[in-house]
C-alpha cells in the first residue's frame, strides 16, 4: 500500500507524520485489495480548525473522508474510523456478488 502525505502551507512534523502512517497502516485489516492512500492536511481559511482529508483506492472505487477538527490527530482518527466502516462494507458487497 502507497500512503502519501501532503502537508498545505505548513511543514508536518516527523510525529504527526508517524502518526497518520500508523493509522493507516491497520486499514490493510479491513480491506486487503488497498491500492494507495492519499492524504491531504490543511488549515480551514478563517478558522482555528485543521482539515483532514483522506482518498483510499481500491479495484473499482475511490472512499475519499474529509473531516474539520482543532486537531490533526483528532481529524485523522475520524477519517480512518469511517474509512474503517466503509471498507468493511465494501468487502461485504464484493462477497455477495
Amino acid at each position: 500500500m502507497d500512503i502519501r502525505i501532503t502537508s498545505v502551507k505548513f511543514d508536518a512534523d516527523k510525529k504527526l507524520i508517524d502518526l497518520i502512517n500508523r493509522k493507516v497502516n491497520k486499514l490493510d485489516k479491513f480491506f486487503d485489495g488497498i491500492l494507495s492512500v492519499e492524504i491531504t492536511l490543511g488549515l480551514v481559511p478563517n478558522h482555528q480548525n485543521k482539515r483532514a482529508s483522506m482518498r483510499v483506492e481500491i479495484p473499482g472505487n475511490d472512499l475519499v473522508v474529509e473531516r474539520n477538527c482543532e486537531t490533526f490527530e483528532e481529524a485523522i482518527s475520524l477519517c480512518v474510523g469511517i474509512l474503517k466502516e466503509q471498507l468493511v462494507k465494501v468487502k461485504e458487497k464484493m462477497r455477495k456478488v
